[in-house]
């Protein structure tokens, strides 16, 4: 399938470093955000290793019997693996972690996986759904019903992790499968974006900067460009990132 795509990592208007890293890799159709965990030392390096390991590991795959969960989920294993055990030989780097939402494209189907709390949207007929569940510790109190999610977005420790890629070896990875079609318009991005602008506002930029015109580079590029311009509108606290893939 032909997948049209454009991404941006901000660095926000608050922030003096940028933890977000983002991968986008046409040819393999594979694409990751990652969060580098804010308030541990190495949080850009942990993001950083993990794009990287996850996209060697990519390339690295010639099995013609895996399919697109599979070799996510076995992705986001070996750069979890990679960044615990750098980080244990280095006593300054102990704690680092990042998150991890990216998509992997197959003949006919996708695998979205997620660690943490940035997350994956879909977006078709005018309407948003968010693919992936946040692993933070305000959605376990959603989860329990404590909360409701406009309650959950007013909650001080909303950006507690309750899983990370880096933090320890054993590690629970989110896989979901989805059949695209065209039309289908694939998110991906950190808390720096849904933190600062809800869902419905995230809708209504995409349908007016982009579902009204042709889908094509340019125009994806410039939703994009727009989604972070209004994060940083609304604030800009933190770094930005955003990926949209258009499935053409």
């Amino acid at each position: 399938m032909e997948v049209i795509c454009a991404g941006i990592s901000d660095i926000g208007r608050k922030r003096e470093t940028n933890q977000d890293t983002i991968y986008i890799s046409n040819a393999d159709q594979f694409y990751v955000v990652a969060d580098g965990m804010g308030g541990h030392s190495g949080g850009d390096l942990a993001s950083t290793m993990a794009v990287k390991y996850m996209s060697e590991f990519i390339k690295s795959q010639n099995d013609p019997q895996s399919t697109p969960g599979k070799s996510l989920k076995e992705s986001i294993m070996h750069a979890n693996n990679q960044v615990k055990n750098y980080a244990d030989l280095n006593e300054n780097l102990r704690g680092m972690g990042t998150t991890v939402v990216s998509v992997l494209f197959g003949s006919d189907n996708i695998a979205v996986g997620n660690v943490g709390d940035s997350r994956a949207y879909l977006i078709n007929e005018h309407q948003i759904f968010q693919l992936t569940k946040d692993h933070s510790m305000v959605q376990e109190k959603v989860n329990m019903g404590i909360y409701t999610r406009a309650q959950a977005a007013d909650d001080p420790h909303k950006n507690v992790l309750s899983r990370t890629v880096g933090y320890e070896l054993d590690i629970e990875i989110d896989i979901f499968s989805y059949k695209p079609k065209a039309g289908d318009l694939i998110l991906l991005c950190s808390d720096g974006l849904h933190g600062k602008v809800s869902d419905e506002d995230i809708l209504y930029l995409i349908s007016n900067t982009l579902l009204k015109k042709d889908v094509n580079y340019t125009n994806v590029r410039d939703c994009v460009q727009t989604l972070v311009r209004q994060a940083n509108e609304n604030g800009g606290q933190d770094n930005i990132s955003v990926i949209l893939a258009a499935v053409c």
